[in-house]
């Protein structure tokens, strides 16, 4: 793989991110930023962590009960505890995962999830979301598109300030997929902090960062648009099927869902 540029000047949201699961790819301009954004929302990191625990058990959802053995994961982010593939493939070692984002910080770490049981199969792809027909006609060497996918968004969509070219992006994604196949998506609201997070995004995006935007939960469901919502439809991603049975844990800051095409 080719070396990559990565610019320390400005924050990234990637490593922003990582800072904040309790990684460490990231560095000092981006720990300033992600604590910028703590003092207005102290408990932003557990928002991090509860998608997270939401890929999970999505993942988990789709394999055990959907029969799923491929997944497009676009916005990959850089690599933690619990990938998609690592996922996956601890429940169906045969399992296909291709990897799409654009970030050349992501791109640098892009061997840590190559890594793959001997079965299945994971794969890379440098590749910009607003262009969804290339990604789906590079994905076609991995995945086989007459059987159905899970495509993963998580934390991405929100990166599209534009709300025509947002609908459209996911669409075009949903509209090549097979009958069966399950959308799983998450995005920033301020419907839980309101002007706060509201604040910590503009400020975020001041100091440098990529662009990020809040939509409401009706908005957020606009996007599974073709897709059947499963239960309990979007919702903030935490209190998504949470593991514990009759737990209502706390909410947080991204609302996720999981919906079936077809």
């Amino acid at each position: 793989m080719e070396a990559v540029e990565i610019d320390i000047s400005t924050p990234q949201s990637a490593r922003i991110w990582n800072y904040w699961l309790g990684g460490k790819d990231h560095y000092a301009v981006d720990r300033e930023a992600g604590d910028a954004v703590i003092a207005h929302i102290p408990d932003i990191p557990e928002g991090a962590r509860a998608e997270r625990a939401f890929l999970v058990r999505a993942v988990r959802r789709l394999v055990e009960t959907e029969g799923l053995r491929q997944f497009l994961d676009v916005g990959t982010g850089l690599p933690t505890a619990n990938n998609t593939h690592e996922v996956a493939q601890r429940l169906a070692p045969e399992s296909r995962i291709v990897y799409v984002d654009n970030d050349p910080t992501v791109l640098a770490h892009a061997r840590a999830l190559l890594t793959s049981t001997p079965e299945g199969t994971t794969d890379y792809l440098d590749a910009d979301m607003r262009r969804p027909g290339e990604i789906i006609e590079a994905a076609k060497r991995t995945l086989d598109f007459s059987k159905p996918i899970g495509l993963m968004m998580l934390g991405v969509v929100n990166h599209l300030m534009d709300d025509e070219e947002a609908y459209r992006v996911v669409r075009e994604l949903v509209d090549a997929l097979p009958e069966g196949s399950f959308l799983v998506l998450t995005h920033s609201s301020a419907e839980v902090h309101g002007e706060p997070m509201l604040r910590a995004m503009r400020e975020t995006t001041e100091r440098g960062g990529t662009p990020i935007r809040a939509r409401t939960a009706a908005e957020i469901e606009g996007l599974f648009a073709g897709t059947e919502l499963l239960e309990p439809g979007v919702v903030s991603c935490s209190q998504w099927r949470p593991d514990a049975e009759g737990e209502t844990p706390k909410p947080v800051y991204l609302f996720g869902g999981v919906g079936r095409v077809g």
